[in-house]
């Protein structure tokens, strides 16, 4: 599975790999939806620190979760993105719903 969660009291990280498409971006939701869901975490982080590509069905799985997190009144943030991940977050508008970062060695 593309997706590994870790949880602490402060933060719900969704760690990312792979390719995020079409084929792969409904088993990611259902993985993330059923865990935010259950714990309800204050902040949900998307790391894409692995992520290799990502197609639109990325940018749907981004809104989503921000519609899910912010119907408990939740944060959100994407995080680790690589720099062609993070131009398309950009255009996308991502960055008025939740906070995007570079990954670091990105910003060197």
């Amino acid at each position: 599975m593309p997706v590994e969660i870790q949880s602490t009291p402060l933060a719900m990280t969704a760690y990312l790999s792979g390719e995020i498409d079409h084929h792969q971006a409904p088993a990611i939701r259902l993985k993330i939806d059923d865990a935010v869901q259950r714990q309800k975490p204050p902040l949900l982080k998307l790391d894409f620190g692995n992520v290799e590509f990502m197609d639109s069905s990325g940018i749907g799985l981004v809104m989503g979760r921000y519609r899910l997190v912010k119907s408990y009144g939740g944060g959100m943030e994407v995080v680790n993105l690589p720099v062609q991940i993070y131009k398309v977050m950009k255009l996308s508008g991502i960055e008025k719903l939740a906070t995007i970062k570079l990954r670091e060695e990105a910003k060197k």
